[in-house]
């Protein structure tokens, strides 16, 4: 079966579109209009091993904001879409990734219990031409729409560059380790029989 999911949003302020193939090889074509999301969703794309393309147009005259959080939507809802009904997937995943003088531990269940634990400080307002403040609403409005529990720690660093760069390669990494799947799983992997 093929996990390969492709969902557009279009609202007054964004119009988004989302293809994500979970057991590709990495290959990413990104345009948000927002050069440093576009390095970290390369990055996230890079990590999980997850084909994604990603087209949005928004209201960037207003700011970052509506852009990158309507690209979280898309994205959760493709990840929830791909993964179908998560028969035979690992469920968890923990990375912890190292940036020069940064590092991050990402730890993620494909719950379908969606929250966001970020315990992280940036030194800087922005990275490029991104709010750093912006990096924790991508991952709430991801884990909400992917239905995931996701905790988010700055172990530590200094460099706000480094360190959105530790959190997003992290993630791929625990990302694709949930997703991996293991003949030895039948139906899902919870005593419930359901997520």
């Amino acid at each position: 079966m093929q996990r390969i999911a492709e969902v557009t949003r279009k609202t007054a302020e964004t119009e988004v579109y989302v293809k994500l193939n979970i057991d590709g090889s990495g290959m990413s074509n990104i345009n948000t209009g927002i050069g440093f999301f576009d390095h970290m969703l390369t990055l996230f794309s890079k990590h999980s091993l997850f084909d994604l393309e990603v087209t949005a147009k928004g209201d960037l005259n207003v700011d970052t904001h509506h852009t990158i959080e309507d690209t979280g939507i898309v994205t959760g809802q493709a990840i929830s879409k791909a993964l179908g009904s998560k028969e035979s997937v690992s469920r968890y995943g923990t990375a912890i990734v190292p940036m020069d003088e940064a590092l991050a531990m990402v730890s993620l269940d494909l719950s379908s219990r969606p929250f966001l634990y970020f315990d992280v400080t940036f030194p800087g307002e922005k990275a490029g031409d991104m709010e750093t403040e912006m990096v924790e609403e991508f991952f709430r409005a991801l884990s909400v729409h992917a239905g995931i529990t996701l905790h988010i720690k700055l172990m530590h660093g200094k460099n706000s560059h480094h360190i959105a760069e530790a959190i997003f390669k992290a993630f791929g990494q625990a990302l694709r380790k949930a997703c991996e799947t293991d003949p030895r799983i039948k139906g899902v992997l919870s005593t419930k029989g359901t997520f």
